[in-house]
């Protein structure tokens, strides 16, 4: 084991060649309420500097050696009713995505145990529901593969749509670690990709989830067509939550056909590793999550978004409906760059929702508690 000296960022231009003095880090270093005009400064800054002064804080707040593995599962594909204009999920799009019941629960544990076996430790389920009305027997069966994949020892997270306070309680006793549900961009940007929901609704959702004492996965999509301010807006939204989330996932959008953004261009890898390292700052305690469209990445841009603070990404066979990178080639890459995969429930702040007691050297570090692997 080892210990960081923390040390904070300037408010300013920082050049590499000048080190910020050491602070003492907090629940409010952590939790800053950053005004919006303060991240579109961070968010401006000169490519380099920011990933520098990023790289600073994730070692303030994290082991850099450590990226935690997940992997995603979809347990009910398709013939959603809502209408999210990147998704070939929607039922109001001719996509290749067929339309599927959800999974039995055997296929979900024999899924969650060979992601296990190599090397997740937190396991995701998806299912294209607008939300759980009606769905008594599903919920349950849900519950139930929640019960089992925590079981294992797995962190459990899933992504079902709109959620009841008394729905994310269920989930919560069950033993659901997490809850994913984006917000996809910011607040004035979002009629233009959805309006089938609006943001407040999906705010509720998190709130519920929150008050259930589950960890929050909340995070955006770029490529939707945003602007710069957007994601300037999506990042001080989830700022502004009375905890910041327990993890922010950056998808870069994978154009589908048949859905209403099948021309839009592919982000541009700048802008992608400049929404992280702004993410970083903001969100220092936070697991940064590259998402979607992290195969289209040549390995070096891979290891420079973890250097500008991204922790944790989606590996094995698929995302929900796009490809993903396998785990034999993250394992090797993350070798040759001195990397190592988290434990399950490493991460303070989850830890502390679960009820251990983490004893680190650096907050979110490494954690030393008595759980299950």
């Amino acid at each position: 084991m080892y210990r960081y000296v923390a040390r904070a960022p300037r408010l300013g231009r920082t050049l590499a060649t000048h080190a910020a003095p050491a602070i003492p880090i907090n629940a409010e270093t952590r939790n800053r309420a950053w005004a919006r005009e303060e991240i579109q400064d961070v968010y401006d800054t000169p490519l380099l500097d920011l990933v520098f002064r990023a790289a600073a804080v994730h070692r303030q707040h994290h082991d850099p050696r450590k990226i935690q593995l997940c992997t995603l599962m979809n347990i009910k594909t398709g013939g959603c009713s809502e209408d999210c204009s990147y998704c070939s999920q929607s039922s109001r799009y001719a996509t290749p995505t067929t339309a599927s019941r959800l999974v039995e629960l055997e296929p979900v544990l024999a899924a969650a145990r060979k992601a296990k076996e190599n090397g997740s430790t937190r396991f995701c389920m998806g299912a294209a529901w607008r939300d759980l009305a009606g769905r008594k027997r599903g919920f349950e069966r849900i519950l139930e593969m929640v019960r089992e994949v925590r079981g294992m020892g797995m962190e459990v997270c899933t992504t079902l749509g709109m959620l009841s306070p008394d729905q994310a309680r269920q989930l919560k006793e069950a033993g659901l670690t997490a809850y994913n549900h984006n917000l996809d961009t910011s607040r004035e940007f979002y009629p233009q990709v959805i309006t089938t929901r609006s943001y407040d609704e999906r705010l509720d959702t998190i709130t519920a989830v929150r008050d259930a004492g589950i960890s929050v996965c909340s995070g955006g999509i770029l490529g939707l067509g945003e602007s710069d301010e957007d994601r300037v807006g999506l990042i001080w939204e989830v700022s502004q939550m009375p905890e910041h989330p327990e993890s922010f996932p950056v998808n870069a959008l994978v154009p589908i056909p048949g859905t209403p953004l099948e021309g839009n261009e592919v982000v541009k890898y700048h802008v992608l590793l400049r929404t992280i390292a702004t993410a970083r700052i903001v969100l220092p305690s936070t697991i940064i999550r590259l998402a979607a469209g992290r195969n289209t990445l040549a390995e070096p841009e891979q290891a420079m978004c973890f250097m500008a603070g991204a922790n944790a990404v989606f590996t094995g066979e698929q995302m929900l409906t796009t490809p993903c990178s396998p785990w034999d080639e993250d394992k090797a890459m993350m070798s040759r760059w001195g990397l190592a995969g988290m434990r399950s429930f490493e991460q303070a702040s989850v830890a502390r929702k679960e009820g251990f007691t983490p004893e680190v050297d650096v907050p979110d570090a490494t954690l030393q508690a008595s759980v299950p692997k």
